[in-house]
């Protein structure tokens, strides 16, 4: 019995509303891998509870006053040794935030059990992976589609357009590709991603580096560059010298 204890995650569920904690109780109590160990709150109380359990997992509520899931967080990164969190939330436009501070998983209220089971199995696989490498990049993006978040690599991501407010991110090619709509700006998800990999041609495009095949002149100082799939997007004057500076021109 105390083997099959250890195996579980110590788990802390933090909200400031009762009825959402006991919702969480009850899924959790349905997920073999899970033990709860402790509820809080608020955000103070939270990190007291860290502190004294010890807790594998933390199912964070984004929205508390005071000291709110995302401060948590913060102040949980500084830590070495410290639990992974879930972020569970009513709302889907924190989910750049919540990428900058390593969360394992995004959930939307109201909880699905079997949505809560997959964050869980990605934090058991986090668990088995060790320590990942601090990376100031993100690796990953959570967008919102029809009622959840669903996580996309940003190697998958070929082009991100500017829609005002939003960006379109694009993934996949030919048949299988889709777009969909992210609540940030271009400028702020561009210091997000690895500018090694991406690059701004435009005020309004952002490329992934490797689908770029080539530059084209079209006269009058106005310059191109040519996709894999055959496509040429403008390059801006602005950002044209450094995509001559990436093609060693």
């Amino acid at each position: 019995m105390a083997e099959e204890t250890a195996d579980k995650l110590k788990t802390l569920i933090v909200d400031d509303e009762p009825l959402a904690v006991e919702r969480m109780q009850v899924i959790c109590s349905k997920i073999p891998e899970l033990q709860v160990v402790g509820t809080a709150s608020d955000g103070a109380q939270a990190l007291r509870l860290v502190e004294a359990l010890q807790p594998d997992l933390m199912l964070l509520d984004m929205t508390m006053p005071e000291i709110d899931g995302i401060s948590v967080a913060k102040s949980l990164s500084k830590k070495s040794e410290r639990p992974a969190v879930v972020f569970v939330t009513a709302h889907d436009n924190y989910a750049v935030e919540a990428f900058d501070l390593d969360a394992v998983d995004y959930v939307l209220k109201p909880v699905k059990p079997e949505r809560l089971e997959r964050a869980v199995a990605r934090a058991i696989g986090r668990r088995g992976d060790g320590d990942r490498p601090d990376s100031s990049w993100l690796e990953e993006l959570w967008i919102p589609h029809r009622s959840e978040l669903i996580r996309i690599a940003t190697s998958e991501v070929g082009r991100i357009d500017a829609e005002r407010d939003y960006v379109r991110i694009h993934v996949g090619e030919g048949e299988t590709a889709r777009t969909y709509l992210l609540l940030q700006t271009i400028a702020g998800l561009e210091k997000r991603l690895d500018p090694a990999k991406f690059i701004r041609i435009h005020r309004s495009t952002i490329l992934r580096k490797d689908r770029i095949v080539g530059l084209r002149h079209d006269g009058l100082g106005v310059w191109s560059v040519e996709l894999d799939d055959d496509e040429a997007l403008r390059i801006g004057r602005t950002y044209l010298p450094k995509v001559k500076a990436m093609a060693g021109r």
